[in-house]
């Protein structure tokens, strides 16, 4: 994972608050690591957070300070592979559908190099049919799904839905580079 350039995209479910132990594993196995967030991601784990685990400012809006428009593109570009987790419902469907609302989602349609995408939401809302069609849909665009597991949910719930835990988002992204 020496030098591979990684691009984790943090969402707004409460698994977010897993995102900086997984940044923290990908540095500390020498990857580069930027995070773009979308602003609800920010009431679960701060930007001060995510930007000290990973070494660089996290990105979460169109233009940066330098009054630059096209970051999302930059980033796009510039990842070797791009980790969504958690994926909530809402960006999962957005995905599936080409919206693009936000700089994770703008960076998303951008992105030439893989996406692996970790779900997390209640049970009953990961058997939700929309929701096993948008993750069907989101696969047959090439991308990859990093199973939720099972397990005590946020709602109290017992069930799958769990975000994958970071050392496991850690491994399939090992795999998925090949490193």
């Amino acid at each position: 994972m020496n030098g591979k350039k990684i691009l984790v995209g943090v969402t707004g479910g409460i698994a977010a608050y897993k995102i900086p132990i997984l940044v923290r594993l990908l540095v500390k196995a020498g990857s580069e690591v930027k995070v773009v967030a979308t602003n609800a991601a920010f009431e679960f784990v701060t930007p001060l957070t995510l930007s000290t685990v990973s070494k660089n400012p996290v990105e979460s809006e169109f233009s940066d300070a330098e009054g630059n428009w096209n970051n999302h593109v930059e980033l796009g570009l510039w990842a070797d592979v791009m980790v969504i987790a958690p994926a909530t419902a809402n960006t999962i469907g957005k995905m599936a559908n080409g919206m693009c609302d936000n700089l994770l989602l703008a960076t998303y349609l951008s992105a030439r190099c893989p996406v692996a995408i970790a779900p997390a939401m209640d049970l009953d809302m990961l058997q939700h049919p929309a929701i096993l069609k948008n993750l069907k849909t989101i696969a047959e665009f090439g991308n990859h799904i990093i199973e939720p597991t099972e397990g005590e949910l946020a709602s109290g719930l017992n069930g799958k839905g769990r975000m994958a835990e970071p050392e496991a988002i850690f491994e399939f992204v090992k795999k998925l580079l090949h490193a």
